[in-house]
């Protein structure tokens, strides 16, 4: 287990899934966590007592509300971006606000996160942002805005990488596969689908997410930076 007693860890969409996963990894690695939640304020408060984090209720896509909690933390040694939505369908007949609304959160939010986190983090601190292995595939009809929101990651985190390196901060994407989720359960209608892409038959484990997510975090990701880490069971082999 990587040793990040006394880290600041801040992770965006933390209350469920592969974000809790992520809260419990790193409290349980000694560092010291926040995690925000939209909506779940059960699960949160229930996450929050198990693990000794602490919950910030903040909507990801309210600019001014994220950077200001973002702000709130000070010198970050971690953010773990993990606040995302998924809208699937006809383009042709989508709502274009629910559009929109998926850019703001998987798109302007793990900007305008990791450029606040950036003005006050501790060098050779890390920005990881749980991104898709939809933005190098998109296998099936319906996914086109999704995959826009997933790709453009791919982007930034290059980008920001060689932005921040002169400080020893490291950008990088985690891309999941298909995964264990409430948005996605294993047990799911699409599951039988998604596992014939893929050569381990089965949905990622939030967990297992998680201990990537720890790896890049620890020492061993000092060299780490500017990459797409996917984790997916060769869903986009």
């Amino acid at each position: 287990m990587n040793d990040l007693t006394g880290k600041n860890v801040l992770v965006l969409g933390g209350s469920r899934g592969i974000g809790a996963a992520i809260v419990r990894r790193f409290s349980a690695a000694g560092a010291s966590v926040a995690f925000t939640y939209a909506g779940s304020q059960d699960a949160a408060n229930s996450l929050a007592t198990e693990t000794g984090a602490r919950a910030i209720q903040a909507n990801s896509a309210d600019r001014d509300a994220l950077t200001s909690t973002v702000a709130s933390r000070g010198a970050l040694d971690v953010l773990v971006v993990n606040a995302g939505t998924l809208v699937l369908g006809d383009p042709l007949t989508l709502d274009a606000d629910e559009i929109d609304r998926m850019i703001d959160v998987n798109v302007r939010a793990p900007y305008h996160a990791s450029v606040e986190a950036a003005r006050r983090m501790n060098d050779n601190g890390r920005i990881i942002i749980i991104g898709s292995v939809n933005g190098d595939r998109m296998p099936f009809a319906g996914g086109a805005a999704y995959a826009l929101t997933k790709s453009a990651m791919q982007g930034m985190v290059r980008g920001l990488a060689r932005d921040f390196g002169d400080r020893g901060i490291t950008v990088n994407s985690i891309q999941p596969g298909p995964t264990d989720s409430d948005m996605n359960p294993a047990e799911g209608p699409m599951a039988a689908t998604m596992h014939s892409f893929m050569a381990i038959k089965r949905h990622v484990r939030p967990a297992e997410i998680a201990e990537l997510t720890a790896y890049i975090a620890g020492p061993h990701g000092a060299m780490i930076t500017g990459s797409m880490q996917t984790i997916d069971g060769a869903f986009g082999a």
